[in-house]
Parts: C-alpha cells; structure tokens; sequence
C-alpha cells in the first residue's frame, strides 16, 4: 500500500478591496512550470513556517495572543503561527505589508522611499538571505492581525503528490501598496470580483483548483469587502473540508463531505 502524506499545515489570505463595481479580490497565477497546480489562480499563500511560530515571532506582532488565535482555529496550540504565515506570504508573494507601529497605528508605507526599500527586503527575503522577522525588526514594524479573519479549512485530498492541510483568511489590502507578483513562483497578478472570475472559470478562461472556487461562491454575494470581514468574524462553526478523489469508470470525480459516495 502507497504511504499517505501526511497535510503540511499551510495558510492562504483572501486580500480584499473595494472597487467601482463592488469588492475585488486579488488573485496570482501560478508559474506554468510549478510543480503544484501550474498556470492556476489562487490567493497567495503557502505553507506555515517553523520561524512562524514562538516567542521571536510574537514578540511581532499586534492582534490575537496564540491561545486566542488557536481557539478560532479550533487547535491546542499554535494557531497563531497561520495568521502570521498569512501576513508574510503575502508580502512575500504579492508585496503588501499589513503593517502597524508599537503604538497599534496602522502603517502604509507607501511613499517612494519605502516602496523601494521595501522592495529590496522583498527580494532578500525571497531569496532567503534576509529572515522576514529579521526584515520587520529592522524596519521597527508589527504585523497587524486585527483584521485578519478565519474563513474556511481546506484538506487536499489523500492522492496528489503534495497535500496541504490549508486555513484561508480575508484581509483589508493596505490602501498605500501596489500588488505585484513575483515574477517566480507567480507570473501575473490580478484585482478580480469574485463573480466575474467564477464566471471566466466556467468559460474555461480562469482555471482555479476547487477550495479557490469554493471560496470565491461563498463571499461573492456581499457588496463591500468590509462585510466580507464581518462574515468572516461572525462565522461560529468552519468546518474541516477534505475532498476525496473517486473512479467512476475511466473518468476521476471528486466528492465532497455529504456527497453520495464521500464515504463509500
């Protein structure tokens, strides 16, 4: 029998604002050579980091204590460490820093010299000469997890070479920062209303993998990113969503919890 792999725990941001025709989320698209859904749409993300966790990375930022953090998450310990791996993949995937001072002041950065200061950070961090705690330390900056809310948890199914044991978020994207992929493990980056990319996948023109489209119908029907956040805050039950990947003849299906044959 083939070893199951055991879900790496991993952390994805939904970083939402308001446009003229309502809400937009942001949305990159993976390198087409990316072993792991290759030329997909996602948010950024990734999977959660030993220097996510302890004292030095508490010590940083501004918002919900780890024991606060893990009972939203409905875990023992260490739940803070996603909501830190939130923030910091999103800097590093997408350039924008949520960002507050000592006195719990929000902080843009946003003028010229930090742009481009801020930038060469991103790339050191990337290139891992340069411990994004580190990073934040020098600039004197927390990280504010005030308004980083818990939306769903995803499992990718038992069968793919990689699986993810994966917590999605929403965020306010700070109004002073310019998004940019990487130009690495993404290749273009995009504002989209969730309606109007749900209706490019079913066109065949978006291709998302299936939390992301999930995701996407589940907030679609709000008007403002601020009430997309309210959602988030007041949902009481989020449950554990695994698919499972099932033959039926030649084709592959997959299921989700409560589907008929989910559990057969």
């Amino acid at each position: 029998m083939d070893e199951i792999l055991i879900p790496r725990p991993a952390a994805t941001v939904l970083p939402l604002r308001d446009g003229p025709k309502g809400f937009e989320v942001l949305m990159l698209r993976r390198n087409l050579r990316s072993d792991f859904v290759g030329g997909a749409y996602v948010f950024p993300g990734g999977g959660v980091d030993v220097a996510d966790s302890g004292p030095p990375a508490e010590r940083l930022v501004v918002g919900p204590s780890d024991a606060e953090a893990s009972e939203r998450l409905g875990i023992a310990r260490g739940g803070l460490a996603y909501y830190i791996a939130c923030l910091r993949e999103l800097f590093e995937e997408a350039g924008l820093l949520v960002v507050c001072d000592a006195d719990g002041h929000r902080v843009d950065v946003g003028d010229p010299e930090a742009i481009e200061r801020l930038a060469a950070h991103r790339r050191h961090v990337n290139d891992n000469s340069l411990g994004f705690l580190d990073m934040m330390a020098e600039e004197r900056l927390l990280l504010d997890l005030r308004e980083l809310e818990y939306l769903a948890h995803w499992v990718t199914p038992i069968g793919p070479p990689r699986r993810f044991d994966t917590r999605f978020f929403v965020t306010l994207a700070p109004s002073g920062q310019i998004a940019t992929h990487d130009a690495g493990e993404t290749v273009a980056d995009t504002w989209v209303r969730p309606v109007d990319a749900l209706r490019a996948q079913s066109r065949g023109e978006f291709e998302m993998i299936l939390p992301t489209i999930k995701n996407l119908e589940e907030i679609q029907h709000f008007d403002t990113a601020e009430s997309v956040l309210e959602h988030a805050r007041h949902k009481v039950q989020i449950p554990r969503i695994e698919p499972r990947i099932v033959l039926d003849g030649d084709a592959v299906r997959i299921l989700l919890p409560g589907e008929e044959g989910y559990e057969g």
